[in-house]
């Protein structure tokens, strides 16, 4: 059985997550990795048996022989990287975010509409089994017409510093790396209306908390406890033109009780409880019910999640499906961040044009 070589830019903590999934693909050469730091470029060429092993991306897209690669580098790269990645003639995964500006992402997007090429948005929630399982109601239309979201991701102690908390690196704090991920899951379940208007607010009071002791938490590779330019919190309100609206706020730093992730969607026929646990509200004989399906896992699972979306996007690049995160829906998430970000700073809401 013929391998598809893949490559991986990037020896990142996300790089792993990646690697591992394709390690699992019987479909799948680890061929090339690539990182700006050779020696951890290295570590990972020898854990995960990778033959090729660069430091420069140009050299690493010269390879004929890499048929599609990984893009898990600090946000800032995302854009070039696709676009070369494209022109060399690679399908290509991105990871989330898609860019850091809707100039770029347009860019991309008509890279990908000029290269004939697969290229799949790292929006991994899609790709959770709890997500499947919700999008079968959703289509049979046990849900109904799904009007509201709203969603949570509060971390209390949760700035991992490095490239997180540069801003010049990562386009913002906790609304791009984590709003992100919240923001497209509901946006994809309610079945992707065009925005219309979106009023936010941003935070930076706190800063990365580094004095706190007696709670540890996640630190980036390069973690600097002085170096931090980035919103604490945001919140935000997201209109559609079909009227639906999703409401959400997410944190780096936050003096709350705890931590924090809820997912919730509502509909004229039944909601759904995402997050923490996967429950379905609806109403029967004039009863309001609590359905909880029987499955293994009831939450996102990291794991199952990468391996799931690893997958899909090998079977679009052998053609034999297509992905369920085009280039198109990362612009229009590009748009809604980068309108949030916007309207904080200005003070007011920003609209869109209306078709």
């Amino acid at each position: 059985m013929k391998k598809i070589k893949v490559g991986v830019i990037g020896a990142g903590s996300i790089s792993s997550a990646h690697m591992d999934a394709y390690a699992n693909n019987k479909e799948v050469e680890l061929y090339a990795i690539c990182d700006l730091n050779r020696e951890r470029a290295d570590e990972k060429a020898v854990k995960y048996g990778i033959p090729h092993v660069y430091s420069d991306v140009r050299e690493f897209l010269a390879n004929p022989d890499i048929e599609a690669v990984s893009i898990c580098t600090w946000n800032n790269t995302h854009a070039e990287f696709s676009i070369a990645a494209l022109a060399a003639g690679k399908h290509v995964l991105c990871e989330k975010p898609l860019c850091q500006t809707v100039e770029q992402a347009l860019e991309v997007q008509s890279a990908v509409q000029s290269s004939g090429k697969v290229f799949q948005v790292g929006f991994v929630r899609r790709y959770g089994n709890t997500a499947k399982m919700l999008r079968s109601f959703i289509d049979a239309g046990d849900l109904g017409e799904i009007y509201y979201a709203k969603a949570s991701y509060l971390r209390r102690l949760g700035n991992p510093g490095g490239w997180f908390s540069d801003k010049s690196r990562s386009g913002g704090g906790p609304l791009i790396d984590l709003g992100v991920h919240v923001i497209d899951l509901c946006w994809y379940l309610m079945g992707k209306p065009k925005v219309k208007s979106v009023s936010g607010n941003t935070y930076n009071k706190l800063g990365n908390r580094s004095n706190v002791q007696h709670l540890s938490f996640y630190k980036a590779a390069d973690y600097d406890a002085d170096k931090n330019d980035v919103e604490d919190l945001a919140n935000a309100l997201i209109r559609f033109e079909n009227g639906a609206s999703i409401l959400v706020d997410v944190s780096f730093t936050l003096h709350a009780i705890k931590n924090e992730g809820s997912i919730n969607i509502y509909g004229t026929k039944g909601g759904a409880q995402v997050e923490p646990a996967l429950q379905i509200a609806t109403e029967k004989h004039d009863m309001m019910l609590n359905l909880l399906p029987q499955v293994d896992t009831l939450s996102f699972d990291f794991v199952e999640g990468f391996q799931n979306e690893i997958n899909h996007f090998v079977n679009c690049c052998l053609g034999k499906a297509e992905t369920l995160s085009p280039v198109e829906d990362g612009v229009e998430i590009m748009k809604i961040l980068c309108a949030i970000y916007e309207s904080a700073a200005t003070g007011k809401e920003i609209r869109f044009n209306e078709n």
